[in-house]
């Protein structure tokens, strides 16, 4: 904020102009001296000092303002990011929903029943994500990271899942038929009562997975598996499973 102080008074213009040495100089040397008194005068008007101290009295109550509006604010871009998510419900593509589902998830917003169904969400960033009976049936999330997220009870048929990051995420009774992980991360990912028939598990990490109470897993195809619990591949091959390399002689259909 500007300090007022009062200035000097200025001398008579006879003490001014006798300091002016050149004929040339001295409008310049009367302009000067005009404005000195206007600036006197100026410094001693104390409505100047009102209006600075309103000035940032209003800047003050526009930073409470905008603090105070925050919530508001909040509330706004997340309708208007559940707006981009259900305009797009049953489309193709992405519509910005990668965009909208990370910011709702960055604000911790629960994303409990969502429907993206058919969308192409390569990439997405869902860390976290409480996505409990959530459809994602035919979704394209490849290289998509959803580590400790939660899909309890969802849907998941036909979604292509490859080389995602499923690190700690609990499946719990999810459909996960006829989706793709080849070369996802299922690390610790808890599989308790998911239905796996007919899906690709070809080079997927299952390190520490939860997998003994796995509701189904025929014709999953479990060729190369990374860090198998002790006793899966066994159990799995009795139950259905099979290690075949090529699409062509598994095909995830047959």
């Amino acid at each position: 904020m500007r300090v007022f102080s009062p200035r000097e008074r200025p001398g008579s213009w006879a003490d001014k102009k006798r300091g002016v040495t050149s004929a040339w100089a001295l409008p310049f040397s009367k302009m000067e001296w005009g404005l000195e008194w206007a600036a006197f005068f100026l410094s001693n008007w104390k409505f100047l000092e009102v209006l600075e101290y309103l000035s940032s009295l209003s800047v003050l109550a526009a930073v409470l303002f905008y603090f105070s509006e925050s919530g508001d604010r909040t509330k706004q871009k997340h309708y208007q990011a559940w707006q981009v998510i259900n305009t797009a419900q049953g489309k193709g593509g992405s519509g910005g929903r990668v965009e909208a589902l990370q910011e709702l998830n960055a604000d911790r917003v629960p994303l409990v029943g969502l429907d993206v169904s058919g969308a192409f969400l390569q990439g997405v960033r869902l860390k976290g994500a409480r996505l409990l009976r959530a459809n994602f049936s035919a979704v394209d999330a490849r290289n998509g990271a959803f580590r400790h997220s939660d899909f309890t009870d969802a849907n998941l048929h036909s979604a292509n899942f490859r080389e995602s990051d499923f690190h700690n995420v609990r499946f719990v009774r999810c459909d996960m038929n006829d989706a793709d992980f080849w070369g996802a991360d299922l690390t610790e990912a808890d599989l308790t009562e998911a239905s796996l028939e007919r899906t690709d598990l070809r080079k997927t990490d299952l390190r520490g997975a939860h997998w003994r109470d796995i509701r189904s897993l025929k014709t999953a195809n479990i060729y190369g598996v990374k860090n198998a619990p002790e006793g899966f591949v066994a159990w799995a091959l009795k139950h259905g499973a099979v290690q075949i390399e090529s699409d062509a002689q598994w095909g995830p259909n047959q």
